[in-house]
């Protein structure tokens, strides 16, 4: 094992996987149409096809030629908010993206899957959700993601790949040298509140302070992307050495309100942030924690970086990056 196709690499989780394969010593290929991706986010180390994985002829020749052994999917629009205003385009792009990749691993030596999943795909309000808590996504994007997940278990099965579908909690932060980050917001709170911070007067909107938790905010589990991208490197070299299929919560198992994160950002800043509460948003959900109970015992995994002062100090100091670079 060592030729490793990543999809969407050049986006903000894919561009730190990337990263994470390459100082490990694997050869990557990155297949990106751009479109939520960024040429400054791509390692030069990798090769990058600027293609979209629905076009599954021309990503089947460039396994084929390139004799890779492994997929990392993470391609996908990803903005759970507008996918409630454009559900073909979610359904296209992240159902249909993942079935004719899947198609298009066929007449390759592909033996490994790796497929970025969310926690959206989870019933509203269970406390700590653990790989077999009831699915019933709020979200058209939680739904595509789902969708894809149940493409993959009945392909992949037949195909004899062994497959591991990640269902990602809330990621944040930026990688250690500073080097890549999220750039695009998508309305996610440790992005708003890192840029808030910057400003003479901050201040950030909160969607709904009515609900049935502590503060009366969202509680969400926040994980770090370098946590994120040091489990996929992990996973991979799991499922290849044991020849198992399996679906892992990537979570730290803690749940923190939109407030204490808030609250975080002031006490490292040392500015008051004016908060402006807005209307709830049809697609979020109350309260979303991670059992991690199996990742832990699958992967002997150990987070690295899921103290929030690491994480919001992590958010800030990418984005001094991006406004300093756009000056």
């Amino acid at each position: 094992m060592k030729n490793v196709l990543v999809t969407g690499g050049a986006g903000y989780i894919g561009s730190h996987v990337v990263e994470a394969l390459i100082k490990r010593g694997f050869k990557v290929f990155i297949v990106d149409n751009l479109s939520t991706g960024y040429k400054k986010l791509i390692n030069k180390k990798a090769k990058f096809y600027n293609l979209d994985v629905n076009n599954f002829k021309k990503v089947e020749k460039k396994l084929i030629e390139n004799n890779i052994d492994s997929v990392i999917h993470l391609a996908a629009s990803l903005d759970v908010n507008e996918s409630e205003k454009y559900p073909k385009k979610y359904f296209h792009n992240n159902v249909n993206g993942t079935l004719n990749l899947i198609k298009s691993i066929k007449n390759s030596k592909v033996k490994n899957f790796i497929f970025s999943s969310t926690a959206a795909v989870y019933k509203d309000g269970i406390f700590k959700v653990n790989e077999n808590s009831e699915t019933k996504p709020k979200s058209i994007y939680g739904k595509t993601k789902l969708k894809s997940e149940k493409i993959i278990e009945r392909n992949l099965k037949k195909k004899k790949v062994n497959y591991a579908i990640l269902r990602f909690f809330n990621v944040c932060g930026a990688s250690s040298t500073n080097r890549i980050g999220q750039i695009k917001s998508y309305d996610l709170l440790f992005k708003n509140l890192a840029s808030a911070i910057l400003k003479k007067k901050p201040s950030i909107n909160i969607y709904g302070n009515s609900y049935k938790t502590k503060d009366g905010t969202c509680i969400r589990d926040f994980i770090h992307v370098s946590d994120i991208s040091d489990i996929h490197l992990k996973v991979l070299l799991k499922i290849n050495k044991i020849k198992k299929s399996l679906v892992l919560n990537c979570g730290y198992g803690k749940g923190r309100s939109v407030l204490e994160v808030v609250k975080g950002f002031e006490k490292y800043s040392k500015k008051k942030i004016k908060i402006n509460f807005k209307a709830k948003r049809k697609a979020d959900l109350s309260q979303i924690i991670s059992n991690n109970n199996k990742l832990k015992k699958f992967l002997k995994w150990r987070a690295k970086n899921n103290s929030l002062s690491v994480m919001v100090k992590s958010c800030i100091r990418w984005e001094k990056k991006i406004n300093e670079t756009n000056r």
